[in-house]
């Protein structure tokens, strides 16, 4: 029972009042919500005793609380020192913390189950010593020993199939996870300039050792709510506008550009096919090529299809080590190719998806380690490892210029692929290719006029004939270009920046020229010139002077 310290108010006022009847003789208790509404407690005799708030509304009550609020506290009496606003925050804070144990719900894969049926044994065995006062610190180490062993092995024998569900796990960190984490600070934009945001493509400007960067990532969501909210990772065609539109900016201002890929594809319902879903990827994967400012991409989950290619564009591609990468899903490889969704795991075996194959095919570039276990399992654990790798990729590219930044990320995507380009006589490909390889390898065949190797008298004569025929055409078609449909140059060839990369490709090869010239003359002990013992810089015939300055003429 709470008692009042005013003077003159019964002791038993303060309780909840529960007297909801008309016939109750403290009316104005009706006026107060009934939960806060004071009881009206009963003597001795029958009656009842006015409760705080009826007391208080009375003549007699308002004039005993304003006497009770005048009078002066005692010296004596503690005074409750009222919290700033930082003292609050500070303390309301100080009741969370990292967990120390993880949650009960947490998503278990089934090759996982022997780690965790481990680690629970790990947690009974140190609750009973606990209990018992039975010091089994021994024990308690050695299991602990026998689950890390375990945990590397399972991890370093995982098969294409695992990985690609490690690369889906729920509790995978998505790219708010580790833009907030790698960052310094990080501040999101949004909005695509017409009218729409999409939520599954997250961009920002962040920073990271004093350098800004434009961060651009698919974001996926935690649960069923937040997954609908992110259509799964699928960006709309608005999306990747709004991806545009950021990398323009960046490229503006001279910002390096940052992509986390993590989505199953492009979304492919009928409104984001009314609305231009191929135009806006294609439209992306132009204009990335163009842009003087470094991209970087790091795949943090799984990139599918043109989704992912539609931010991949980049001079440098990471990788996570249990994140997979592939032009199309596994089940719909299967649909595709089998009929059936059960062959799954046949096509990702086929499909190659994995880090260590993608590095092996030079698809990836860079693979970042995660931490025993996956990310999933430790994602503090995982973020220093990620910036560590960006920083390390970012040093290399910002002490090159903005033409070689451009010619790098043309020259890298147009090395990929694998292709042998020689005559086949009569589709006979396999006999006319084990006859090159057995050429080669004894060091025979014959050579053109020209000086082009062949694997034998016959296939040259055949290169001199082509060669001939495309002389003579050259010749004839002279004064009748008229005639000739000429292919109609693309309205974005311009701004795409092929031209640019042209004369930075002339620009390099004529410095590696110089250096090769400037290695043969310092071996060579040049004579002295009277131009150069007068201080002039006397030219080559490749235009590039002696004390290191150059001139191109390109004629377009």
């Amino acid at each position: 029972m709470f008692t009042s310290s005013l003077p003159g108010v019964p002791q038993a006022a303060g309780r909840n009042c529960n007297n909801r009847s008309s016939q109750s003789p403290h009316a104005k208790c009706r006026a107060i919500p009934s939960r806060l509404r004071p009881a009206h407690v009963k003597k001795g005799n029958g009656q009842q005793s006015p409760c705080l708030p009826c007391y208080s509304l009375t003549g007699r009550g308002r004039s005993t609380v304003a006497q009770a609020q005048n009078q002066p506290d005692p010296p004596d009496a503690p005074r409750e020192e009222r919290r700033g606003g930082k003292e609050w925050l500070q303390t309301l804070l100080s009741r969370f913390g990292p967990i120390t144990q993880k949650a009960e719900n947490t998503a278990v894969l089934d090759f996982e189950k022997p780690l965790v049926e481990l680690d629970n044994r790990i947690k009974e065995v140190r609750k009973v010593a606990e209990e018992n006062g039975v010091d089994v610190s021994e024990s308690i180490r050695e299991l602990e020993e026998r689950a890390k062993q375990l945990r590397k092995d399972t991890y370093s024998r995982l098969t294409p199939v695992q990985r690609l569900q490690v690369a889906r796990h729920p509790n995978r960190p998505t790219f708010l996870d580790i833009a907030l984490n790698i960052s310094d600070k990080f501040v999101e934009l949004h909005g695509d300039r017409a009218g729409l945001d999409d939520p599954a493509m997250v961009c920002g400007l962040a920073s990271m050792d004093g350098q800004t960067f434009m961060f651009i990532g698919h974001q996926k969501g935690r649960n069923t709510k937040e997954n609908i909210y992110r259509n799964f990772g699928m960006p709309q065609p608005n999306g990747y506008r709004k991806a545009l539109r950021f990398m323009k900016h960046a490229d503006k201002f001279g910002l390096p550009i940052v992509t986390f890929v993590d989505t199953p594809g492009a979304f492919a319902g009928k409104s984001a096919e009314e609305s231009g879903q191929g135009e806006a990827i294609a439209v992306n994967l132009r204009e990335m090529f163009g842009f003087r400012v470094p991209i970087l991409s790091v795949v943090i989950g799984e990139g599918g299809s043109g989704g992912a290619l539609a931010i991949g564009c980049a001079n440098r591609n990471l990788i996570m080590e249990h994140s997979v990468y592939y032009v199309a899903s596994p089940e719909a490889c299967a649909a595709i190719l089998w009929k059936a969704r059960d062959k799954a795991a046949t096509a990702t075996e086929a499909l190659k998806i994995t880090a260590e194959q993608l590095i092996k095919f030079k698809v990836m570039d860079h693979v970042i380690p995660e931490p025993l276990g996956g990310a999933h399992s430790d994602p503090m654990g995982a973020f220093p490892a990620i910036k560590k790798s960006l920083m390390e990729v970012y040093s290399h590219y910002s002490k090159l210029s903005e033409d070689e930044v451009r010619l790098d990320r043309y020259a890298k995507f147009r090395a990929l692929g694998q292709y042998e380009e020689y005559l086949v006589p009569g589709g006979q490909w396999r006999e006319t290719r084990a006859a090159r390889d057995k050429a080669m390898t004894e060091g025979t065949g014959s050579h053109t006029k020209m000086g082009t190797w062949a694997v034998d008298e016959r296939e040259a004569e055949l290169c001199e004939l082509i060669a001939d025929q495309d002389e003579r055409w050259d010749e004839a078609i002279v004064g009748k270009e008229q005639w000739i449909n000429m292919p109609a140059q693309p309205p974005g060839l311009m701004r795409s920046g092929i031209l640019e990369l042209s004369m930075a490709m002339i620009k390099a090869r004529k410095r590696q020229q110089k250096d090769v010239s400037g290695q043969n003359a310092t071996q060579a002990l040049p004579e002295v010139t009277p131009a150069a013992a007068a201080g002039t810089p006397s030219q080559d015939s490749n235009g590039a002077s002696e004390n290191g300055s150059h001139s191109v003429e390109v004629e377009v």
